[in-house]
Formats: structure tokens, C-alpha cells, sequence
């Protein structure tokens, strides 16, 4: 059985001149996102399943997943602040989705095989598909306490030279088992490491050699069960506040510290891109271009 490819897309709008994730930043105007489903292809995924917004459907099916026809079996599940657990509803005031957890709860009926989940916008190279491919194919499903991964990146290889970053960074023990992720939001490079600015009076120092969560995960199914039982809970305490999000690696260290599952870190050196603010487009694209001079990539992704 064939992995599937969870593509976390709800964020795009329905205006695409202007949006990071579908600028083109290959030489034949290939946009981030086409390199991922390259890269899942070619390391043996069988399906992807695009969450985004029921506004932009029709719009997103003609440009984005059309182009995928014949190369990959493509699906779609809709991210909407409404689909929430019996007993609750979508806050009057509430504007933005609930986040990147959520966007995985909106795909549980599209789903039924192991799967990755990554961004739309982040570019996370060949070698990440491989590794959590290779995971997938040999994860077992029925275990009582589930096994899932974690694509672990070094933090220097994830930094903005324009402007500050916000990461999971992770702290794994020495069974290669991801022990907890904590947030920070305002990494910046500095001379010999990276400092978390959060409180400009007193930065954090950190090497830059520490792993970090780029939102690539390998689950199975039972992930589905295990954030149903957790939305209800989460909604309880945090719903009345129109900025909330449920991120990822929240619920995925909850599960953690509660013993109800285990995360395996899959280190990788693969290059890392993305387009956090406007300016890094260019170093973008010139990677990527490397990258394709190198052998690593055709010129033309779909012929």
C-alpha cells in the first residue's frame, strides 16, 4: 500500500497573483509546490490530497491539481471554522482557520492509508520524501502505542537572512525518539549561532545545530482518532480567542508527554527553502536553479 501525500493549502487565497506558494520559482515556471509532488512521486507515494478552502475549489482544480493529471491519483478535503466537534460553533468573530492540527482533522475522511504532511510553501528536498516514504511503507499500523515521524531539520539551514523565522525546536533523545518541541517564534542568524528574540532584553542563544519541525510528519490513521479526542478539549479552553490556533506540534507533544505515542526523528541535510517574506524569493530561485544545473531536477517538471 502506497503512502499518501497531505498538502496543507487552506492558507491560499483565491487571488494567486501575489501569494507565495503558487509563485513561480522554477525555470519553467514550477512553483514550490510542484517540487514536492515531484520529489513524492518519485519516491513512491501513490496519492495527494490538497487541504484547502471550499471558496477557491474550482479555482485551485484548474490550476493546481490539473496539472497533476496522469502523474499522480489527486484528492481534495476542505479546511472550514465550522467543521467542529458536536456541541460547539464557529465564534462570530472568528476569522482565520484554527489552524495547522485542524487542517489534518479536515482530511480524515479523504485519508484511510499512512501519510506524510507537509506545507504547501516549503520547499524540504528529495531526501525527505525518501526517508518518510521509506517510514511509511514499513510502519506498523495496528501498534498499541502508535510510532510516528518527524522530518528533523538543522536550524542554521532554516533561517531567513530578511527578517525573523518561527520553528519547532526539538529536543531528541538519544533513541532518536523526539522527547519534546517547543516553539519559538522570532529566530534570527547571528555571528556563530541563531538567537529566539522573543524578549529582545534577554535573547535566547542557540547553536543553530539543534533539529527543527518544518511541519513534515509521517502518521497513520489512528492520528485522525487521537486529534478527535483532543479538539473538544482544546476548543474548551482556547475557542473564545479569535486568534487561537491549533498547531501541529502542540498536539503532537501533548500526545508525547502523555505517553500515548512516539515520534521518531528523521534527521536530514537536505537543502531547505521558502519564501517567509518577499525578498527571499530571488535566493529561492536561484537555488532552485542550482539544484537543476546539478542533475537534481529537470528543467521542465510535467512534460
Amino acid at each position: 500500500m502506497r503512502p499518501t501525500l497531505v498538502v496543507l493549502a487552506a492558507g491560499m487565497g483565491s487571488r494567486y497573483g501575489g501569494l507565495k506558494q503558487v509563485d513561480p520559482v522554477g525555470p519553467s515556471g514550477e512553483t514550490i509546490m510542484d517540487y514536492s509532488v515531484f520529489d513524492a512521486v518519485r519516491a513512491g507515494f501513490g496519492r495527494v490530497v490538497f487541504v484547502i478552502r471550499r471558496d477557491f475549489e474550482d479555482v485551485f482544480r484548474q490550476t493546481i491539481g490539473a496539472k497533476y493529471k496522469g502523474v499522480i491519483d489527486v484528492d481534495y478535503a476542505f479546511q472550514s471554522m465550522d467543521d467542529l466537534p458536536e456541541g460547539y460553533s464557529c465564534p462570530a468573530d472568528r476569522t482565520k482557520p484554527w489552524g495547522t492540527a485542524h487542517a489534518i482533522f479536515a482530511a480524515r475522511h479523504a485519508v484511510t492509508t499512512p501519510f506524510a504532511v507537509i506545507n504547501a510553501d516549503d520547499f524540504y528536498g528529495e531526501d525527505a520524501f525518501c526517508t518518510l516514504a521509506e517510514f511509511l511503507r514499513d510502519v506498523q499500523i495496528a501498534a498499541a502505542r502508535p510510532r510516528f515521524a518527524m522530518v528533523g531539520y538543522r536550524l542554521s539551514h532554516t533561517l531567513s537572512e530578511n527578517g525573523t523565522v518561527a520553528r519547532g525546536v526539538c529536543k531528541v533523545g538519544a533513541d532518536g525518539l523526539l522527547e519534546t518541541v517547543v516553539e519559538l517564534t522570532r529566530l534570527v542568524p547571528v555571528p556563530g549561532g541563531v538567537e529566539n528574540r522573543e524578549n529582545p532584553e534577554a535573547p535566547m542563544r542557540l547553536t543553530g545545530a539543534e533539529r527543527v519541525s518544518l511541519n513534515a510528519w509521517g502518521f497513520t490513521p489512528r492520528f485522525f482518532d487521537f486529534l478527535s479526542e483532543r479538539f473538544s478539549k482544546w476548543l474548551g479552553a482556547n475557542a473564545a480567542n479569535p486568534g487561537a490556533e491549533w498547531y501541529i506540534p502542540f498536539a503532537v507533544d501533548e500526545l508525547i508527554q502523555g505517553k500515548h505515542i512516539e515520534v521518531q526523528v528523521l534527521p536530514t541535510e537536505s537543502p531547505w527553502f521558502g519564501v517567509t517574506y518577499r525578498e527571499d524569493k530571488p535566493g529561492v530561485a536561484a537555488a532552485i536553479q542550482a539544484l537543476v544545473a546539478s542533475g537534481a531536477y529537470p528543467e521542465k517538471l510535467w512534460e
